[in-house]
């Protein structure tokens, strides 16, 4: 199993299977200042073992307490925790803030339910959007998918749709096709990994495509359409091609225009946009198809090094993800590959 923050779904399952008990601490609400946003999760075991976080002070050690009574009675609560800015920083709220923390047993009395956990880890192996909707009166659920809440899904925004329902968003993880590995690539990769996506540099040439010169990141040789057909195109997923080069972007600009993904980006002057128009036009791409292509790539800010150029590129690719209405063309159907 890997242990790792983002696993909290699959950390508690595999405790529930293996006996030893679990529950999910989920956080709801915040107020002021709180350092874990709504939707951030800890799974504490039978045992006090606890993974993930709710803050980032003391906080954590009330809710292990709350949640293995939970767990001994099968019930679910919300907690809230409110503190004045002379005592904040010691329970983890810097500046002051207030926050609520719902938590459920799993598998057990009127707890998270072990069939819907089970398919929240299967969603997300599979990178299936899928959210929870609780009814925190009666502490039923029902699980929901892209076309029932597609602009939280889009937003990434957890949250009550009334005084008692809290929607929980599970999200695929946030990928980025790079399409050819050039010297604007370099810092690019390495941009996005630290903004948290999942990169693949994609460049049949091997000599470009490199450990040496793209250490720790996964690297294709395959040609581009190949390479994105393997790699899997989905609503959460941003494809930008960077060689200039028509025989090695064209064919992937044309897989991502075929596909939901959110962002699809490509280098190169106004002039070079436009031949590309006329060769996408040719080949029957509608108007407000060729129209999803962000070119010239990133956003206005003058850059001139490639880490600028860089820095614009994940400026535009950011403002495309939380701000879909953004988007030029049509827009994404939220169709998971």
């Amino acid at each position: 199993m890997n242990l790792h923050h983002d696993h909290i779904p699959e950390i508690a399952l595999d405790w529930h299977r293996s006996g030893k008990g679990a529950v999910l601490a989920t956080v709801v609400q915040t107020w002021g200042s709180a350092p874990r946003p709504v939707g951030s999760q800890l799974a504490v075991s039978g045992e006090a073992e606890i993974m993930g976080s709710v803050s980032g002070g003391c906080v954590e050690s009330a809710v292990v307490a709350e949640a293995l009574d939970r767990l001994e009675d099968g019930t679910c609560t919300i907690l809230e925790f409110g503190v004045s800015d002379d005592d904040a920083f010691a329970v983890g709220l810097a500046c002051g803030g207030t926050i609520r923390i719902m938590v459920e047993p799993v598998g057990t009395g009127l707890g998270m339910p072990e069939d819907i956990l089970s398919q929240i880890v299967d969603a997300r192996a599979a990178r299936e959007a899928l959210a929870v909707e609780t009814d925190t009166g009666e502490w039923s659920r029902r699980v929901l998918g892209y076309a029932d809440r597609a602009e939280a899904f889009d937003a990434d925004k957890p949250g009550f749709d009334d005084q008692a329902r809290f929607l929980w968003v599970s999200n695929p993880p946030l990928r980025l096709a790079m399409v050819g590995a050039v010297h604007i690539a370099q810092p690019l990769a390495e941009m996005a990994r630290l903004t948290g996506y999942d990169v693949m540099i994609i460049d049949p040439r091997e000599a470009f495509a490199s450990e040496t010169r793209f250490p720790g990141h996964r690297l294709s040789h395959d040609w581009p359409d190949a390479a994105l057909d393997a790699f899997g195109l989905d609503h959460r997923t941003a494809v930008v091609t960077l060689t200039h080069d028509p025989k090695i972007d064209d064919p992937a600009i044309q897989t991502a225009l075929r596909s939901p993904v959110f962002y699809i980006g490509a280098l190169g002057s106004t002039r070079t946009h436009g031949k590309r128009v006329t060769r996408f036009s040719e080949l029957g791409f509608s108007d407000s198809e060729i129209a999803r292509i962000d070119a010239p790539i990133g956003a206005d800010i003058g850059s001139k090094s490639p880490a600028e150029i860089a820095v614009s590129v994940m400026a535009e690719l950011t403002e495309r993800l939380r701000r879909p209405a953004s988007r030029p063309g049509v827009p994404s159907t939220g169709v998971a590959a």
